[in-house]
């Protein structure tokens, strides 16, 4: 018992990066200026718009260094965002029925950026480099293609809010590219072919996109390869990630061989269909959240936490709800019939006859047994308390992960030199890091597991802040994103084949 008491003090912890602040300059007496006024950064404007919440984060990236901070947040509910007025077409809306039309996302767009620049004492126009559009709003459309007409909504906001249109597209040539950005700039030297973070994206034979919130899942790969950068783990290719947002997006990759003709590793898995509607659906069910529209995030926050103690027969009592939250959650290789998993359209067929896994997650089908979990949340709330509640969700969110790794390794998509990241609410708040990694090393995937995997925050901004750096070309080669797990930077290579 002695053993068992005091390993929880002694074993691992979880590799978990958050959001540092950036570096301030002093000047005289107790006169602090923050360091991306005063040199070269690369400031990017994430703006995401999801299920759950809407998100304008600033990241600055030092041109020096190849850091990247959150320079500054502001984060609004999507369920605040005002009603269609007559006359205005709904085009889409959230997974818990908000309605949503074109003007009204427009305008919502536009004043989270506008409010986010002003609390940063930042320039749109000045100050600010490039902007990145995200949505994970996808449930209600009828097709992956779709997404599109969304993205098109976030670009007017932008622009409405007053960002220049060639700070949303790639620049054509390092002459093109601002004064401060040319000294760091390799535009002159490679070309961007559409790959970020040394992965090429999937496009089938009819070049039609798989899963509907690809681009969420392109981020999140990104910005957990930048986060990974404040911890000892290499998490280079190959590699697993995975956003247990509202809904579920992620990427794996392939491995690299080193004399292999092209650098760059390709998509051969997906992740779609729903991660924190799960755990929200439990919450629902306790009536300390509006019934539609709550969250889990309304009750637990977002934060990690790490120890803990449950006594032996509160842990059988967590197992059994856990065990029965999963009886209604499916997670396996979306079968080729499905035009919809977890209520987010895919193409199932085409990523079969294209190689690539689709991994999806529902709660019945296409979430028709959501308020079976309800109704397992409003049994822990009446017989139990919320220290009860909040250990069934993080174990119920942790298993989901570990179910979703057990496929790709199923499918031989997790070689040994592989590792593995998480960002989202539902896979890093709480004690979910923790049990996750306790999963990994049961699963004896690795020699030293704790060193192949890491979680982060702000995945999506920081992948936004990775994306604009690929498509200006300011790589690092002394601290590089891409190229294989203990291998070089791959810039060398990259050059050979441009000319």
């Amino acid at each position: 018992m002695c053993a068992g008491f005091f390993s929880r003090f002694t074993k691992p912890k979880p590799h978990i990066v958050e959001s540092p602040q950036p570096p301030s300059i002093v000047h005289g007496a107790g006169m602090q200026i923050p360091e991306y006024k005063n040199k070269p950064y690369f400031i990017v404007a994430s703006v995401e718009m999801g299920n759950t919440t809407t998100k304008c984060i600033l990241t600055g990236v030092s041109l020096e260094t190849g850091k990247s901070y959150v320079i500054n947040k502001t984060v609004s509910m999507s369920r605040d965002i005002r009603p269609p007025r007559p006359g205005e077409e709904v085009f889409g809306e959230t997974l818990d029925g908000t309605k949503l039309s074109r003007q009204a996302v427009t305008e919502l767009v536009r004043d989270t950026l506008i409010q986010c620049h002003q609390e940063a004492h930042l320039d749109i126009e000045k100050d600010l480099d490039f902007v990145v559009r995200s949505t994970g709003v996808v449930a209600e459309m009828d097709s992956p293609d779709q997404v599109g007409d969304f993205v098109i909504a976030l670009a007017n906001g932008c622009l409405a809010a007053g960002v220049p249109p060639r700070k949303m597209t790639p620049p054509m040539a390092k002459a093109n590219q601002p004064q401060k950005l040319q000294p760091f700039s390799f535009a002159d030297k490679v070309v961007f072919v559409g790959a970020v973070a040394g992965v090429i994206p999937p496009v089938g034979s009819t070049g039609v996109e798989m899963v509907a919130n690809e681009m969420e899942g392109e981020l999140a790969m990104a910005g957990i390869k930048e986060g990974a950068k404040w911890t000892p783990v290499d998490f280079r290719n190959p590699c697993v990630s995975m956003d247990f947002g509202t809904t579920l997006d992620g990427r794996i990759t392939s491995d690299v061989a080193p004399d292999a003709p092209s650098p760059f590793a390709k998509t051969i898995g997906n992740f779609c269909g729903l991660a924190g509607a799960i755990p929200d659906a439990i919450v629902r069910g306790t009536g300390l959240v509006q019934e539609r529209t709550g969250t889990a995030l309304d009750i637990f926050g977002e934060h990690s936490v790490i120890g803990g103690f449950l006594t032996g027969n509160n842990r059988r009592v967590v197992d059994d709800f856990v065990d029965r939250c999963h009886e209604h959650i499916d997670i396996r290789i979306v079968p080729p019939d499905r035009d919809r998993f977890g209520r987010v359209p895919v193409n199932a067929k085409l990523a079969i006859e294209s190689h690539v896994a689709m991994i999806g997650c529902d709660c019945g089908v296409n979430s028709s047994d959501l308020d079976k979990l309800s109704a397992i949340g409003a049994e822990i709330h009446k017989d139990y308390n919320l220290t009860m509640l909040n250990e069934v969700v993080d174990r119920v969110c942790a298993k989901m992960a570990l179910r979703m790794i057990d496929v790709a390794v199923k499918e031989n998509l997790v070689p040994k030199n592989s590792s593995i990241g998480f960002t989202g609410r539902a896979a890093i708040s709480g004690r979910k890091p923790e049990y996750i990694l306790d999963g990994i090393i049961e699963r004896n995937l690795f020699d030293n597991p704790n060193d192949h995997l890491v979680f982060v925050d702000d995945g999506l901004a920081r992948g936004a802040s990775l994306m604009g750096r690929c498509m200006n070309s300011l790589g690092k080669p002394k601290n590089p994103i891409g190229g294989v797990r203990g291998g070089p930077c791959i810039m060398n290579r990259r050059i050979k084949i441009g000319k």
